[in-house]
C-alpha cells in the first residue's frame, strides 16, 4: 500500500521560507518520478513540480519557478520541497504525489 505523509507546513509571512517533507513507504521510492501538487481554497489541484528517479531532472510550474526547489533522498525514501520568497498566492494544501496517489497534505498559509 502506497503511503505518503507530508509535513512541514505552517503559517509564514510573505517573503518567508518553508521546507516541506514527504515520507514515502509501501513502494520502491527510488524507481518512481515524484511530484508536488497543491490546492488553494476553492480551486482545483495545481501541479507544482516533478523530480525524476535520480533527482537530476526537475520541472516546475511557471508560478513557482526560481522560488521553489524539489529534491529527494532515495536513501531515506523522502521527497522535499524548499519554498522561498513565498507569496500569499502560494497559500494552499500541498500534497506529495506518486501518479494519482497523494498523501493527506500539509497546509501552507502565507499571510502577514
Amino acid at each position: 500500500e502506497v503511503l505518503l505523509v507530508e509535513s512541514g507546513g505552517g503559517l509564514v509571512q510573505p517573503g518567508g521560507s518553508l521546507r516541506l517533507s514527504c515520507a514515502a513507504s509501501g513502494f520502491d521510492f527510488s524507481r518512481y518520478t515524484m511530484s508536488w501538487v497543491r490546492q488553494a481554497p476553492g480551486k482545483g489541484l495545481e501541479w507544482v513540480s516533478d523530480i525524476n528517479l535520480s533527482g537530476r531532472i526537475t520541472q516546475y510550474a511557471d508560478s513557482v519557478k526560481g522560488r521553489f526547489t524539489i529534491s529527494r533522498d532515495n536513501a531515506v525514501n523522502t521527497l522535499y520541497l524548499q519554498m522561498n520568497s513565498l507569496k500569499p498566492e502560494d497559500t494552499a494544501v500541498y500534497y506529495c504525489a506518486k501518479g494519482p496517489s497523494r498523501g493527506q497534505g500539509t497546509q501552507v498559509t502565507v499571510s502577514s
